[in-house]
């Protein structure tokens, strides 16, 4: 009854890795020290219950797990898991840190934001923590509890999306799906095509992200193997790089705010490229929501003064800002077509 938290992630570790040093390695730690703790815990256990948790088998070769231990490892994830879980709600209850999500797309808008309380928030000793979070971890990280707050891209319907029936949402833009291409007009007339037509052209796509979730919705799982895939890429600039080399001919599924962006003549990247408009006859119609997402409600538990609410209200006067200004947060440089899209809308001027 004496093994302490530390130890039990140590056994966690251990679990995972498969050995002592696989454990130290992920720690950062001496193996020795990984070793004296699963001793340590070795001999206790086998006095409470008759087996020790784990048994070598030999240089080179991952422990073996007892039936004691295995038990023991899903007590301990239960048991990490509720105590992160009381210390993490008691943190977001106080405010004093705060945890947010951005996007590479959206990090204009939080800056901005976060000037607004940096002030504030020192002077009442706040942490703002930000990190990274790629598009299609969104609303998995609230759901997992890893942030408060995260700006980003979702794709949803017009009507409504029981997805996000579990978010707060400030929506900043909406965007239907277009495509850009480098094939002539004889090949792929425009202004539209309709979806269905995407069966017939060469894409390149995204190996994850927004356009594989409307791929999926339109197509079903198996998209990949109904569409003609000539490339897959990992950036929407690599896409852009790639159809302007003229290496390939095909066509790049992107939101209609990056499209337009593309035919600015300041966005280098899409120049050469022709948008054509993309007509759903397929499947329900998508829009690409940008925005701010929480967690529904919990903002309502919170008085305005507290961390979450500040900033949320800050990032609803930044994009009133942008939206008066029609400005995007490279003013100055050449425009990132998604940055450009997301902050500023050519239809609008």
């Amino acid at each position: 009854m004496d093994t302490t938290m530390d130890q039990l992630r140590t056994l966690i570790v251990v679990h995972e890795a498969g050995t002592a040093l696989g454990a130290a390695r992920v720690l950062g730690r001496e193996q020795s020290s990984v070793q004296k703790q699963l001793d340590t815990m070795n001999r206790n256990f086998r006095e409470l219950c008759g087996e020790p948790l784990v048994l070598k088998q030999g240089r080179g070769k991952d422990v073996l797990f007892t039936g004691t231990g295995e038990t023991l490892v899903a007590l301990a994830r239960d048991t990490l898991g509720d105590w992160l879980e009381g210390i993490h709600e008691s943190r977001r209850r106080l405010g004093r840190t705060l945890m947010v999500g951005t996007t590479r797309f959206t990090l204009g808008y939080l800056a901005g934001a976060g000037e607004r309380v940096a002030e504030e928030f020192r002077q009442r000793g706040i942490e703002l923590k930000v990190g990274h979070v790629r598009t299609r971890d969104v609303l998995a990280k609230l759901r997992a509890k890893e942030v408060d707050l995260v700006c980003g891209s979702v794709v949803t319907r017009p009507g409504g999306d029981h997805e996000l029936g579990d978010f707060d949402v400030m929506e900043w833009r909406r965007n239907g799906v277009s495509l850009l291409t480098n094939l002539p007009e004889e090949e792929l007339p425009g202004p539209t095509v309709e979806a269905g037509e995407l069966r017939t052209v060469p894409l390149v796509i995204s190996a994850s992200g927004l356009m594989n979730g409307v791929l999926h919705t339109w197509f079903g799982a198996d998209y990949r193997g109904k569409l003609h895939i000539a490339a897959e890429i990992d950036t929407v600039n690599y896409g852009f790089e790639l159809l302007r080399s003229g290496l390939l001919r095909g066509c790049m599924l992107v939101t209609k705010g990056v499209a337009d962006a593309a035919g600015d003549p300041r966005v280098a990247q899409g120049r050469e490229l022709r948008a054509v408009e993309l007509v759903n006859d397929t499947g329900p119609r998508l829009e690409v929501l940008l925005g701010a997402f929480t967690r529904r409600g919990e903002r309502d538990h919170y008085d305005a003064s507290h961390p979450l609410n500040q900033l949320w209200s800050a990032l609803a006067l930044e994009n009133e800002r942008w939206q008066r200004e029609q400005r995007w947060p490279t003013a100055g440089l050449e425009p990132d077509p998604f940055e450009l899209a997301n902050s500023w809308d050519p239809s609008e001027s």
